[in-house]
C-alpha cells in the first residue's frame, strides 16, 4: 500500500482495511484536527471506535451507511479516551442508533466525563469485562491500558481477527489536509532515519516538507504528558503482534517495517510533554 493505493482510494467514502473493517473518517476535519474513527462489522453486529467529534457526525454517519450497516445494528461503541475529538457525536449516536442494547464500552478512569456526553446508552467498563469484547461469532477485540498517553485511562485496541491495532493518539501524526494521506508512504530511507526536525529542516529527506517523522514527533511533543508515560506505551504497543497501526489522527501504518520504524522513533523522543518545557527528569 503505497502511493499508487493512496492515489487510486476514494476519501469520500468508507475504505475497506481488512475485511469487515472500515475507515470512515473525513479528511477535512471540520472538528478541527482530521480524525479517524473505525467501524467493525463482524455478521450482524457494528462495532464503532472513537466515532468523532460531533461538526463530523454526518460525514462519518455518511460514510457508516455507505458500508451497507444501518444504524441499529451498530451495538458497541468504543471510546480509547474521553476527548471531544473522540466523543463529541456520542449524543448524535444515541440517537440515530436508537437501540436499547447499545453500549458504550470505556476505561473506568474515562467514564466520569463520557457520562457527560452520553445519556441513554449503558456505559460498561473494560476491566469488568476482563480487557476484551466478545462479539457472538465469538471474534474479540483485545484491549490493552496505556496510562497517561495521554490521558489516565487510555488504552489501544487489537481486533484479533484482522490484527489491526487501533492506536488512539499513540503513533499520531497531523498534516495539512491537502498533504495528509490515509496511508504513510515511507521511502526505504525513512525507515532507518533518526532525524525528525521540523519540516522543511532536514536536507537529506526525500519529502522534506511533508515527513512524517517530523509530524509524529510534533504531535506527541505537543499530546502525550512526558517520556516516561510515551515510552511505556510503546514497549505496550510492541508486545502486540499487529500488522497495521491504526491511529486516531494522520496516517495508517500499514507494514510491519513501518510499525517497527514508527515505535522505533517514538523510543527515541525526549523532549515529550513536560518534558520538553523542563527537560528530562
Amino acid at each position: 500500500m503505497h502511493a499508487v493505493l493512496n492515489h487510486n482510494i476514494d476519501l469520500d467514502k468508507p475504505v475497506q482495511l481488512s475485511r469487515g473493517v472500515y475507515w470512515v473518517g473525513g479528511s477535512s476535519g471540520k472538528g478541527g484536527v482530521p480524525a479517524n474513527p473505525y467501524l467493525i462489522i463482524d455478521n450482524e453486529e457494528g462495532v464503532l471506535i472513537d466515532g468523532g467529534s460531533r461538526p463530523d457526525f454526518s460525514t462519518v454517519m455518511r460514510k457508516i451507511l455507505q458500508t451497507g450497516i444501518a444504524p441499529e445494528q451498530i451495538r458497541y461503541l468504543v471510546y480509547q479516551h474521553y476527548d471531544p475529538d473522540l466523543c463529541g457525536s456520542i449524543p448524535n449516536l444515541e440517537q440515530i442508533i436508537g437501540h436499547k442494547n447499545l453500549r458504550i464500552l470505556s476505561k473506568k478512569e474515562n467514564i466520569p466525563f463520557i457520562r457527560h456526553y452520553a445519556v441513554q446508552a449503558e456505559i460498561l467498563c473494560i476491566d469488568d469485562l476482563n480487557l476484551q469484547l466478545k462479539l457472538a461469532s465469538g471474534r474479540r477485540l483485545l484491549f490493552y491500558p496505556t496510562p497517561y498517553a495521554h490521558s489516565a485511562g487510555s488504552f489501544v485496541t487489537l481486533d484479533e481477527t484482522s490484527s489491526i491495532l487501533f492506536s488512539s493518539d499513540l503513533c499520531g501524526n497531523v498534516a495539512q489536509p491537502d498533504q495528509w494521506k490515509l496511508f504513510a508512504e515511507l521511502p526505504d530511507q525513512c525507515l532507518s532515519c533518526h532525524d525528525f526536525s521540523p519540516p522543511g529542516h532536514n536536507p537529506t529527506c526525500p519529502n522534506p516538507q511533508t515527513c512524517i517523522w517530523s509530524l509524529v514527533h510534533q504531535f506527541h511533543r505537543e499530546v502525550m504528558p512526558c517520556n516516561r508515560a510515551l515510552h511505556h506505551a510503546v514497549q505496550i504497543l510492541a508486545s502486540i503482534n499487529a500488522i497495521m497501526v491504526a491511529p486516531q489522527h494522520g496516517s495508517i501504518f500499514h507494514t510491519r517495517e513501518h510499525i517497527q520504524a514508527v515505535y522505533r522513533l517514538l523510543r527515541s523522543f525526549k523532549d515529550i510533554g513536560i518534558d520538553h518545557i523542563l527537560g528530562p527528569a
